[in-house]
């Protein structure tokens, strides 16, 4: 019995997001001349927390599920080297074989972070793997080199798109949902709808405000409720009803989705910086109530609110961040119907005392704090622990006294 519960768990552990909206983006065609990772991450294991890692050549930090207690699968991080990772799940490019998928994304990203400097290492590491590989995926990456692109990985070989080459990205980014470019286009995949509000979102940003920033994806695409098939934002159409005036709507193909566990941007350095200014910003939990967190790749101990809680099973901020959606967001509970509608009313109304209105106030303050550090970094010419240090525990206090304060939950 005991060995078939570990097995089980192992074959958990091991199964891939079933969907994900991610971006990169070449440090060209960004507000701090950096390049970026984005990942929304929507999966089943809605529980996530951060760690630190230092079991490999390099140190890293990544996302891993609250359950994976030994931290075997990362979903998006960065390490020492400024080397950066992450990956979508791909539905349409091993349809001609029908040779056994491994679900092992989670795993590669994390021995990729443990041993990859730059894009070079970790196509050699790539091209080292057996086959066939068991991976269908779409993994983006970003290096301390300006290197920012994706791999589309099927059984036996993979496709790269780089995201510096205009003819590949001529707006400076990519993005990806559920499919490869390289595979079939057809009802064996998913993400068409998320494909092209990201694309809208990214190029109104691009074209428009000088480049994108990790704070432009994290507010306006991340947690956005714009939808570009029927070509309607919620925030717009329903945000300005009075508090305590529920409307719930159908939610379906959003970038945020029912099953949205977290949302992270990887900022790089430019060439030639310092690479543990690499910053890693991250909504932990359920996007639309959770907050903003930056967190580097430091021996200083993380923040307890993105940390594993044994208390909880969780980390303190997604804990909290599932609260809300549970008791306020998606709260119905008639039958099988909890993952079909949201209630906008709850939150954005046209008093700015809605959930969503409420957080970004609160974020704010913490780009605001984050950059101003940064700035700081970047004169200086690296970050150092003590003003980690410093930062962890502010943000720590910070976020704590806000969830209690503004909806009485108790961190």
């Amino acid at each position: 019995m005991k060995k078939i519960l570990l097995l089980l768990l192992i074959m958990l552990l091991n199964i891939p997001s079933k969907a994900c909206t991610t971006a990169v983006v070449s440090g060209k065609y960004t507000k701090d001349g950096r390049p970026m990772l984005w990942k929304n991450r929507d999966t089943w294991s809605i529980n996530n927390v951060l760690r630190y890692f230092d079991d490999g050549k390099y140190a890293y930090v990544g996302l891993v599920n609250s359950h994976d207690k030994n931290g075997k699968s990362i979903w998006i991080g960065v390490n020492s080297e400024g080397f950066a990772i992450m990956n979508s799940a791909s539905y349409n490019l091993n349809l001609d074989n029908n040779d056994k998928l491994t679900g092992l994304e989670g795993r590669i990203m994390k021995e990729a972070l443990a041993t990859c400097k730059n894009l070079a290492e970790f196509e050699a590491y790539l091209n080292n793997l057996p086959r066939p590989t068991g991976l269908e995926a779409n993994f983006g990456v970003i290096d301390a080199q300006g290197g920012a692109a994706y791999y589309e990985i099927n059984n036996y070989k993979y496709v790269k798109f780089d995201a510096n080459d205009p003819r590949v990205a001529p707006f400076g980014y990519i993005i990806r949902t559920n499919y490869s470019h390289t595979g079939k286009f057809g009802y064996e995949s998913s993400g068409y709808i998320r494909y092209n509000t990201a694309n809208q979102l990214f190029y109104q940003k691009v074209s428009t405000f000088g480049g994108l920033s990790a704070q432009d994806i994290q507010q306006n695409v991340a947690k956005g409720l714009y939808h570009s098939l029927i070509k309607e934002d919620l925030f717009d159409k329903y945000g300005n009803l009075p508090p305590n005036h529920s409307q719930y709507v159908p939610f379906r193909d959003y970038i945020p989705r029912s099953g949205s566990s977290s949302s992270v941007v990887v900022e790089g350095v430019k060439k030639g910086q310092n690479p543990n200014m690499a910053t890693l910003w991250s909504n932990v939990g359920f996007p639309l109530s959770s907050m903003m967190v930056p967190t580097w790749v430091s021996k200083v101990e993380l923040p307890e609110i993105v940390q594993y809680n044994k208390d909880l099973n969780d980390s303190p901020i997604c804990h909290a961040a599932l609260q809300l959606k549970k008791q306020k967001i998606m709260n119905l509970r008639w039958g099988k119907t909890d993952h079909y509608y949201i209630d906008v009313n709850a939150l954005a109304n046209n008093e700015g005392t809605g959930i969503a209105q409420i957080t970004k106030r609160y974020e704010m303050k913490i780009y605001k704090k984050t950059y101003d550090l940064l700035r700081k970094w970047e004169a200086e010419g690296k970050s150092n622990k003590s003003d980690i240090k410093e930062m962890y525990k502010w943000v720590n206090a910070y976020i704590k006294d806000a969830y209690q304060k503004e909806f009485n939950i108790k961190l």
